[in-house]
């Protein structure tokens, strides 16, 4: 039986290749997100604009990101770190303010990134506006209602018709 590593995700790679999640966020009311896991990251010489420029390139070359390219994706926002506790809103914490990365020139390390940092990427004035009301809008659900409805319409109408 061998022996199993006891070290912890975020010391396991070195700061000059760190693997950062992050969280592109397009839609907070509809909570439309995609992640971005990007590897070997340097995070001593990689600074928050350096980050945003990747993610932005990442997001208009590599296929799947077409829904992407329109958004102004402006603002870094820590979202959790290896082994730290999660927000209960699946999009975004809404609460510390102080996590958004406001200078573009500070390396990644000055900012506490570590090896497994989540990080959200979003567009500044869209995150102010759904500050002020957090109201989640889930088009799935209301298409699964709407067709629930249907479907005891069309139930109702084959029993009144004696069948279909």
């Amino acid at each position: 039986m061998s022996d199993l590593d006891n070290t912890l995700t975020n010391l396991a790679r070195p700061k000059t290749s760190a693997i950062i999640t992050v969280r592109v966020i397009k839609s907070f009311e509809f909570r439309t997100e995609r992640s971005l896991v990007l590897r070997d990251i340097n995070l001593e010489t990689t600074t928050v604009g350096g980050l945003k420029t990747i993610v932005r390139n990442a997001i208009q070359t590599q296929p799947g990101w077409k829904p992407y390219r329109s958004t102004n994706f402006d603002t870094l926002k820590l979202y959790t770190q290896a082994h730290g506790a999660k927000t209960t809103n699946l999009i975004i914490n809404l609460d510390h303010d102080d996590w958004i990365f406001s200078d573009d020139t500070k390396p990644l390390t000055d900012c506490a990134f570590e090896n497994e940092t989540e990080v959200s990427l979003f567009n500044r004035e869209m995150y102010e506006k759904f500050k002020l009301n957090p109201e989640v809008l889930c088009p799935i659900y209301a298409a699964l209602v709407m067709l629930a409805s249907f479907c005891r319409v069309v139930d109702s109408m084959g029993k009144l018709n004696g069948g279909m």
